[in-house]
């Protein structure tokens, strides 16, 4: 054998080649991006965990919905729609209490214009509770695409 053969001059001791593949590397790199994927996935979670309701148990709406509507100008006129009739943001409490009087259900959806704040929204939510509602639904559109 010639001088400086030996087992890392890629023959073995009867002139052939040695063609194993080394795998060593190549299962510590795969480990260490499985540690890195398992690390950074649960941080990678979009959104909030929200409980829905399921709804093959819901039951269908039996009374008509009552409606509050925040205009876009509700900051300067103080005024939202309670189904239909205009009603002074002082006296909403008063006269959603007088429409609960004969129902069941004690909840209201609010629709508010998109420009409404969160502050305005929490004035409204606050009169409605003054008032005995029980639930508070907001009312959305879905996303236009």
């Amino acid at each position: 054998m010639a001088a400086g053969s030996g087992a890392f001059d890629g023959d073995d001791d009867n002139g052939r080649m040695i063609v194993d593949i080394n795998v060593t590397p190549l299962v510590d790199i795969t480990l260490v991006l499985l540690i890195i994927f398992m690390v950074t996935a649960p941080m990678m979670q979009q959104g909030l965990q929200v409980n829905l309701p399921q709804a093959r148990r819901a039951t269908p709406v039996s009374a008509q919905p009552v409606y509050v509507t925040v205009p876009a100008d509700f900051g300067k006129k103080r005024v939202v729609h309670l189904d239909k009739d205009e009603v002074p943001i002082a006296f909403l409490g008063e006269r959603v209490r007088q429409t609960l009087l004969t129902r069941d259900d004690k909840s209201v959806f609010i629709r508010a214009d998109g420009v409404v704040t969160i502050q305005e929204m929490t004035t409204v939510w606050d009169k409605l509770k003054e008032g005995g509602v029980e639930k508070v639904g907001m009312m959305t559109k879905p996303i236009e695409r």
